[in-house]
């Protein structure tokens, strides 16, 4: 399914190599071949190999990167991966509603789903890179899956979906990189209106991120709010050298 070519799982921070071949395989049962891998092991590949069962061509054609943001930066949404619910936002996604919502975007869109390391998970830095999050549900009991097992349960999900929707005719969605130069521009100009804590921003801007990424801008979208900043940072400017 050509579809699933435009999806990218992204392994953040993976402290064993034997994880990394384990979702790869994952992968390539459910038709997923595009991986990203953010600061993986140094000696991952020849690790990796003894668990990925066939799928060696995905480790091989993985693509590293040193950051998240560097990772989806083409990717017109991102979804992080979770099951930490005191960090989690408001309206948490499914795995099948997920899915259905990746599928939905895809054609002219890339998207990712991002997964964190085996112990932390995700950083609150990588969750602002995320337009939402997804969680697994699993018992109270015991409810830390295995990093491969997550993969599997995402990307299964991705290929149902795929099977059953098609893509809708969607705008173009802001990239990652786009809407993060939007959102740095944005936290300089409310720090200039005094709405942000200079000290710490990014206490409020992790709120508003989460609140333009359920808006799914598209790239005129960006444009637009970018323009409006710019006429506001004309007014305040002067008005601060006053």
């Amino acid at each position: 399914m050509l579809q699933l070519d435009s999806i990218s799982i992204v392994l953040v921070d993976t402290k064993t190599s034997d994880n990394i071949g384990a979702a790869a395989r994952c992968m390539m049962n459910m038709g997923l071949v595009r991986l990203a891998l953010v600061r993986p092991p140094a000696d991952f590949l020849q690790k990796a190999s003894k668990l990925a069962a066939g799928s060696d061509t995905i480790l091989e054609q993985a693509k590293i990167f040193s950051s998240l943001k560097d990772a989806v930066a083409d990717c017109g949404l991102v979804l992080g991966t979770s099951r930490h619910k005191g960090r989690l936002r408001k309206n948490i996604l499914a795995p099948q509603d997920a899915a259905r919502e990746v599928i939905s975007i895809l054609s002219p869109n890339r998207a990712a789903v991002v997964f964190g390391n085996e112990v932390n998970g995700l950083t609150r830095e990588d969750i602002a890179c995320c337009h939402e999050l997804i969680s697994i549900p699993s018992t109270d009991r015991f409810p830390s899956l295995n990093l491969s097992h997550a993969v599997m349960i995402i990307a299964y999900e991705l290929f149902r979906a795929a099977q059953e929707l098609h893509p809708l005719s969607t705008p173009e969605l802001a990239t990652s990189e786009a809407t993060d130069a939007f959102y740095l521009q944005l936290q300089k100009t409310l720090l200039d209106v005094g709405f942000l804590e200079r000290d710490h921003p990014e206490r409020m801007m992790l709120t508003i991120r989460q609140i333009f990424g359920r808006a799914r801008l598209s790239k005129r979208d960006v444009s637009v709010l970018r323009g409006i900043l710019t006429a506001v940072d004309r007014v305040v400017r002067p008005a601060k050298l006053k």
